[in-house]
């Protein structure tokens, strides 16, 4: 990598830590050793966060048709949010759950950049709800009515596309290992 592109990677880099600490100077919660979670749709990358740091990153799927609060939009709310339900404890890798049921049906797990004709929910649910009244909570704009989750998928070739319906997908492995360490009440942040 030539000096050039080292200088601009180190600017990209910095500009985007000062837009996560800016971000996290007006919204840290009041417990600075409190877990954040931060959706960065442009990125399409989901970032776990303490202290103001960056401890994991996991790349992740938003919603193709961009990013919106309003209902039956297929969009993936902005702004404040907390996990308001934890679902799938111990379920097998894969699980497929419907209307957040576990069916007991594993899913294929489809590695191609195709896609298939199903929008499986699999191995863990992080149901959101919203925070601020008017904008993600309340009436035909609530996350939480809406069933805005984090979850797992099948489509894994599709991770890192913005392609679901208005959901954040993950890998399996990473949705499982973020259910075990976030817990309800768990600040979620989704950028706009």
């Amino acid at each position: 990598m030539g000096r050039g592109k080292i200088f601009v990677f180190i600017q990209v880099v910095f500009c985007n830590f000062s837009i996560y600490a800016q971000f996290f100077n007006l919204r840290q919660p009041n417990d600075s050793a409190s877990l954040v979670i931060v959706v960065d749709p442009h990125s399409q990358v989901l970032h776990l966060m303490q202290n103001f740091q960056i401890i994991k990153s996991y790349t992740i799927s938003t919603a193709r048709a961009g990013i919106g609060c309003v209902l039956d939009s297929y969009k993936t709310p902005s702004g404040k949010h907390r996990i308001q339900e934890k679902i799938g404890a111990g379920a097998d890798y894969g699980t497929i759950f419907k209307s957040r049921i576990n069916t007991g049906l594993i899913a294929e797990i489809d590695t191609s950049k195709t896609g298939t004709d199903h929008d499986f929910i699999t191995s863990r649910i992080l149901w959101l709800s919203g925070e601020e009244a008017g904008h993600n909570k309340g009436g035909h704009l609530d996350s939480y009515n809406r069933y805005i989750y984090i979850h797992g998928t099948h489509e894994e070739g599709l991770i890192g596309e913005p392609v679901s319906l208005g959901c954040i997908r993950m890998c399996n492995s990473d949705i499982i290992e973020l259910f075990e360490i976030v817990s309800v009440g768990t600040t979620v942040e989704i950028l706009e």
